[in-house]
């Protein structure tokens, strides 16, 4: 949760007030942006992140913190040099290097080759396009007929058992 805007530090640019999307912020006197709706932050350090200069500072508290609690003395947390902590481990401003330059995850240089499936074929290959087998009692040999289509005189035959019914 938003905790500190350093007025020592904030050159006034409004930046956090634009980028902030629950609308925490607001313009003071000075230019100075205040903390006017601190129970809306959502703790999504895009403040932080784009602030140009580090005046900012986000707790990683979900929750506002007491007056008493060390992240909401300014002189501490500059002294720890938190001020802008989201923003310099991001890699974010002048002379630092991007987070993504100092990944250490493997890079995957190529694809490696998948092995030869140790499971059975699930299902035999098809022949033909419907891979019916042939009829041999009736000598039908149509193999290439939709399993859904019906002959006319099959129709016609069901509809004479129906009326007859």
């Amino acid at each position: 949760m938003i905790e500190i805007v350093s007025a020592a530090a904030c050159i006034a640019c409004d930046i956090c007030v634009k980028v902030c999307p629950t609308d925490v912020f607001e313009r003071g006197e000075n230019g100075i942006p205040v903390i006017a709706r601190q129970s809306d932050c959502q703790t999504c350090f895009m403040c932080e992140a784009y602030c140009p200069v580090d005046a900012l500072y986000v707790s990683p508290v979900s929750a506002p913190v007491g007056a008493d609690s060390p992240h909401a003395d300014e002189a501490a947390v500059a002294s720890n040099n938190l001020l802008g902590g989201y923003r310099e481990m991001l890699g974010w401003g002048r002379g630092r290097t991007p987070g993504s330059l100092r990944d250490r995850n493997p890079l995957l240089k190529a694809v490696p080759p998948l092995q030869d499936s140790r499971l059975p074929v699930p299902a035999p290959r098809v022949v033909s396009p419907w891979n019916h087998p042939t009829d041999s009692a009736t000598g039908d040999d149509e193999v290439d007929a939709h399993p859904n289509a019906r002959s006319e005189t099959g129709s016609q035959e069901r509809q004479v058992s129906r009326r007859s019914r």
